[in-house]
């Protein structure tokens, strides 16, 4: 069964999100494809090449984060209507991740126990995503 893999857009800071992101949820970067490295370089203007086509973070347990910058013809609307959710094994490492994801975002509901988990808690990073983070999921 295929693994549904979360693709955000960004307007241009996609290399800098992701980096962010390979910092704060402990990941390793393996793929960056920028539009001077792909097959279609010759039809994007040059000032644009540096921007990222597609870059795939891997993450602790065979997940994935993929991205990229939004092409340059299409209008930017940012991330709206979704959420990405991360579950981890204890409250501290729920704790970790959500304090770097809060790092210059907007925290908008605090960690704090629920019937689901011991912790859980929302925040939105600087660069628009919006996270649920959850420590120690609860049986329901």
């Amino acid at each position: 069964m295929p693994h549904p893999i979360a693709y955000l857009v960004f307007n241009g800071n996609c290399e800098e999100a992701m980096r962010f992101y390979e910092r704060a949820l402990e990941g390793r970067i393996e793929t960056i494809v920028r539009n001077g490295d792909s097959p279609m370089a010759d039809q994007i203007p040059k000032e644009l090449h540096q921007r990222a086509m597609h870059i795939r973070l891997a993450l602790d347990g065979d997940g994935y984060l993929y991205a990229g910058d939004c092409p340059p013809q299409m209008p930017y609307d940012g991330i709206k209507g979704v959420s990405l959710t991360l579950n981890y094994d204890t409250v501290e490492k729920a704790q970790q991740i959500f304090a770097a994801l809060a790092e210059g975002g907007t925290v908008t509901m605090a960690l704090q126990p629920t019937f689901w988990a011991k912790t859980w808690g929302m925040v939105v990073d600087r660069f628009g995503t919006a996270w649920n983070v959850n420590g120690e999921l609860l049986a329901i």
